[in-house]
């Protein structure tokens, strides 16, 4: 059959409803008119008509979902890989709910829901490259040694007022070294933990969808889902927002 000729993304609802729609329709007898007016032979007429017809279905037809680019979970290290690896993997398991899913609605709510799904994984592979960066940063400065020199300068404290002005102002610039990494290791875990839930809730989003595309039998079933993913993208914006307003700060 045609249909079956034609590209995953054109073969639905949204490609009969483009091709019939009235502005085309429309298009075509403009065309047409246009044509016969300037005296055009009957091949000519057709052509035009078809050609006007064409424009406007071109415009309206759904377009190829974009690729994911770019992700590589190999430039990280661990757990930031991880969690990148099973957010792909939850996104390749919702592709193949949507490819399994019947012609109708009920796959077209469920591939425009797949758009989003893409989105968290994008903001997850963001996240987790700003999240190994600022491990990389909490590695360089060395936390262990810092405390372990503040430990040894603060037993060695002078007697003579110049060396203590000299010893103090030693000990509160490695104070507010330690603390400064401490508050980023905080940062850290606390993304780690928040990420790792995210990427249960796309796993959890990916469970649902299956369910829900052997039992809906309205697109309108739907909407809890697409919800929950819209939310699920906005906690990881928010998410991936908060580590660059902190690499920003150090800077």
């Amino acid at each position: 059959m045609a249909l079956e000729r034609l590209p995953p993304h054109l073969r639905s609802r949204r490609t009969a409803e483009a091709i019939t729609a009235p502005a085309a329709v429309l298009a075509a007898g403009v065309g047409t008119s246009v044509a016969i007016l300037a005296g055009a032979p009957l091949a000519g007429i057709v052509l035009a008509g078809a050609l006007a017809w064409g424009a406007v279905v071109a415009l309206r037809l759904p377009r190829r979902p974009r690729p994911l680019r770019g992700i590589d979970p190999k430039t990280l290290s661990d757990p930031w890989r991880r969690y990148v690896h099973e957010a792909l993997g939850a996104r390749r398991r919702f592709d193949e709910v949507v490819r399994a899913a019947r012609s109708g609605p009920v796959r077209d709510r469920l591939a425009e829901i797949g758009t989003r799904v893409d989105a968290a994984v994008q903001e997850c592979w963001r996240v987790a490259r700003h999240g190994d960066a600022l491990d990389d940063g909490i590695r360089s400065l060395d936390l262990a040694a810092v405390a372990r020199r503040l430990e040894t300068v603060r037993g060695t404290r002078p007697d003579s007022p110049g060396a203590a002005e000299s010893w103090d102002r030693t000990v509160e610039a490695l104070e507010a070294q330690l603390a400064s990494g401490r508050r980023l290791v905080a940062v850290a875990d606390d993304a780690r933990r928040r990420l790792e839930v995210l990427d249960a809730r796309l796993d959890e989003a990916v469970a649902r969808a299956v369910e829900l595309s052997l039992r809906a039998g309205d697109a309108s079933e739907l909407h809890g889902l697409g919800a929950d993913v819209d939310q699920l993208v906005g906690d990881m914006e928010a998410l991936r927002q908060g580590l660059e307003e902190v690499r920003s700060a150090q800077a």
